[in-house]
Order: C-alpha cells, then sequence, then structure tokens
C-alpha cells in the first residue's frame, strides 16, 4: 500500500474543503452545484456562450451541462438560441440575470475581494504553483495509464 505524505493530505483537505465552499454556496443559492456552475460560466464568458464554453470552464460533462441547461431553461432562468450547425447559445432571461445578481455575483465578488487581500505575489505564487502543480500531475497520471504493450 503506497502512503500518501502529509503534505499530499493537506492538499487533498484543503482541495474538497474549497469544492465544498462552493457547494455550500450553490446550496444557499437554492442552485444544484452544476446549475451554479453553469450560471457562474455565464458570467465569466456572457450571454451568448455555448455548452462547449461552459465545458471549458468547469470541466462539467456535456451530458450534465445539458441536463442543467434544460431545467433551468424550464424554470426560466435561460433561453436558447440556434446559433451555427450545432451551437446553441446561451442567454439570460429577467429571472435568470436577477437571479445571477442575487446568487452569483456575490461569490464573484467574495473570490475578487480574496485575491485583493493577498499580495500581487501572493496571488501570482499559488496561481503559478497550482498550475505547477496540475500539469505534473497531468502528465504523471498520464504516464500510469499508458497501455501495456505486453498485454497486446
Amino acid at each position: 500500500m503506497i502512503k500518501q505524505t502529509e503534505e499530499l493530505k493537506k492538499y487533498n483537505r484543503i482541495y474538497r474543503e474549497m469544492d465544498e465552499i462552493y457547494h455550500t454556496a450553490a446550496a444557499r443559492g437554492g442552485l444544484s452545484d452544476s446549475a451554479f456552475y453553469i450560471l457562474y460560466a455565464i458570467c465569466e464568458w456572457g450571454d451568448g456562450c455555448r455548452q462547449k464554453d461552459i465545458s471549458r470552464s468547469f470541466y462539467l460533462s456535456k451530458q450534465t451541462i445539458h441536463s442543467s441547461i434544460r431545467k433551468l431553461e424550464q424554470e426560466g432562468y435561460l433561453t436558447l438560441q440556434a446559433g451555427k450547425g450545432r451551437n446553441m447559445h446561451i442567454y439570460l432571461t429577467h429571472t435568470g440575470k436577477k437571479l445571477v445578481e442575487e446568487k452569483i455575483k456575490p461569490v464573484i465578488q467574495a473570490e475578487n475581494e480574496v485575491f485583493a487581500i493577498m499580495t500581487e505575489e501572493e496571488s501570482r505564487q499559488l496561481l503559478r504553483l497550482s498550475e505547477k502543480y496540475k500539469e505534473l500531475f497531468k502528465e504523471r497520471i498520464g504516464q500510469c495509464f499508458v497501455p501495456d504493450s505486453s498485454t497486446k
């Protein structure tokens, strides 16, 4: 059995706690996690964004995004308009804009405030090291699951 280092345990706890913070924000807003992330992505990408844009931002499955968008549309928060090819553009309704103002923008404001509290160097370090960890981990995972040529 491989034992986790204390640093890895701490990092994983931080990662899960951050995920829980966003889950709590979504729940307090009466939203599922996927609905929260879709509305957040619309704030990021702007009205008229596509499901592909949302997937690119939050790495949610196409199926999850599609079903959550349909639910938000049924609830009157979004409308969809056909674009080129099979692209559907997502727009907030008046009710959706109100929901975003009340439930999503305060979270984005809190995130911005945290970065404002941190020094510029701390912010750069956090981003640089997070990016480095992600890239190294992605590389190692890729190496773990290389097809074994002896099994062919």
